[in-house]
């Protein structure tokens, strides 16, 4: 019985469920953690409660992932399904599913540190020399009648950035340069398109750089010093729209605007349509109401001044009736000055001498004839006696034919009102000349 193996024939050790779990657990924080996985993202997820959840996967493996709220709080920029990363956390077994997973603590793009250390470098230099300087950076033109696209031809971003362009400004028209994004070759290609653009005639007034996100390895291509250089010497206003809103590049920096997206580009290039349009009705609205406020103050001035200036011939009329009531008022005058003197040379009459009372017959008798000479320049007595006193449509009285032709309007005023006449013909008639001639 000595040789008898009893561990052989009692069998394995029985394990509760939890317990092997968790001696997983220990046998993987013991041998493994910490640790350090590279590898492709899948099924990215954020939960309402802040954390993360996705798959590391390559071509022959995947392992579930889960990143508390605390660790995702600490990204500064936004994982993406297809993003290459490298993580580092701790390998534990979920014990109510009994599954691996990997607890992740960090997460940053493969290969970022050497990238990222080797932009910081080249961005501080570029900054140093002045082509940051925000000095010379330039307003975008308000509506631009040619925008010039580079882009890669089989971008999604050419896309979005046409579809927004169609929608927004129609009738301006795009003049695309292709050039790859990726790769590289790709800065050259850039190079080569913005200076196409540049040598257009008649020039394009604003340009488009863009492309979609993607990794920094991706996006390297918009790092590039040469690149840089060449936005900087733009005679117009380039407007970079390289990644997504998280993504940060040399030629950012470099552009006069940088649009977070490929479509917010366009969209900071190109004001909508109907903007224009309802501003130009607003403007036509305040004009016209201008002009019509214009008319009417006009308008009123002139009736203003209709009614203070009447027609010529009514002033003429004004004028001979003041004359004839300044006459009428004279003849009273006289009249009454007259009988006055008579009856004070009556009462006088026994007293003075007979010389005097000759003086003053005579000067009754001069009176009474200026009076009459006064009372026959009335008008009024002369028309009267039918004569008629022409004027023509300047007012000014008519005295001869030569101051007529057949057409003409006269007006005639009668005793008893006025007559607007038109002249069929004229003929001079000599008047015999007055006895005295």
């Amino acid at each position: 019985m000595s040789g008898f193996d009893t561990a052989r024939v009692a069998g394995p050790r029985v394990w509760a469920v939890g317990a092997l779990c968790r001696a997983v657990a220990d046998a993987l924080e013991s041998r493994f953690n910490p640790v350090a996985v590279r590898g492709e993202i899948s099924g990215f997820s954020r939960a309402a409660s802040g954390h993360c959840y996705f798959a590391l996967k390559d071509e022959s493996g995947q392992l579930r992932c889960a990143m508390f709220r605390r660790a995702a709080g600490l990204l500064d920029f936004a994982p993406r399904d297809g993003d290459q990363v490298e993580v580092r956390g701790r390998l534990a077994v979920y014990e109510p599913r009994g599954d691996l997973q990997l607890v992740v603590e960090s997460l940053s793009r493969a290969g970022q540190g050497a990238l990222f250390e080797q932009f910081m470098q080249r961005k501080a230099r570029l900054e140093a020399e002045g082509l940051f300087d925000p000095a010379r950076k330039r307003a975008l033109p308000a509506a631009p009648r040619s925008i010039g696209l580079v882009t890669s031809l089989g971008a999604a971003a050419l896309h979005d950035v046409v579809t927004a362009l169609r929608r927004r400004v129609p009738h301006v028209s795009v003049v695309l340069a292709p050039a790859a994004v990726q790769g590289a070759g790709a800065p050259a290609e850039l190079v080569r398109s913005l200076q196409a653009l540049y040598a257009l005639q008649p020039p394009v007034e604003a340009i488009l750089l863009v492309r979609g996100g993607g990794s920094i390895e991706d996006l390297w291509a918009f790092n590039d010093e040469s690149l840089a250089r060449a936005i900087v010497q733009s005679p117009v206003p380039v407007i970079s729209g390289v990644g997504h809103e998280t993504d940060f590049t040399i030629a950012d920096f470099c552009a006069d605007l940088r649009a977070p997206t490929p479509t917010a580009a366009a969209e900071l290039v190109a004001a909508p349509r109907e903007l224009w349009l309802g501003a130009l009705d607003l403007l036509a609205d305040r004009l016209r109401g201008g002009v019509a406020g214009r008319l009417d103050a006009l308008h009123q001035r002139v009736d203003d001044a209709a009614t203070r200036l009447a027609r010529p011939s009514t002033l003429v009329l004004r004028q001979q009736l003041r004359l004839a009531q300044y006459a009428q008022r004279l003849r009273h005058g006289a009249a009454s000055r007259i009988q006055s003197l008579t009856q004070r040379q009556q009462r006088l009459e026994p007293e003075l001498p007979v010389r005097f009372i000759r003086g003053l017959q005579q000067r009754k008798e001069r009176l009474e004839r200026a009076a009459l000479r006064l009372q026959l320049l009335d008008p009024a007595l002369v028309l009267e006696r039918g004569y008629a006193w022409l004027t023509g449509p300047d007012g000014k009285a008519i005295t001869s034919t030569t101051q007529m032709s057949v057409g003409d309007v006269v007006q005639a005023r009668l005793a008893d009102g006025t007559v607007d006449m038109t002249v069929d013909r004229t003929a001079a008639t000599r008047l015999r000349p007055t006895r005295g001639q």
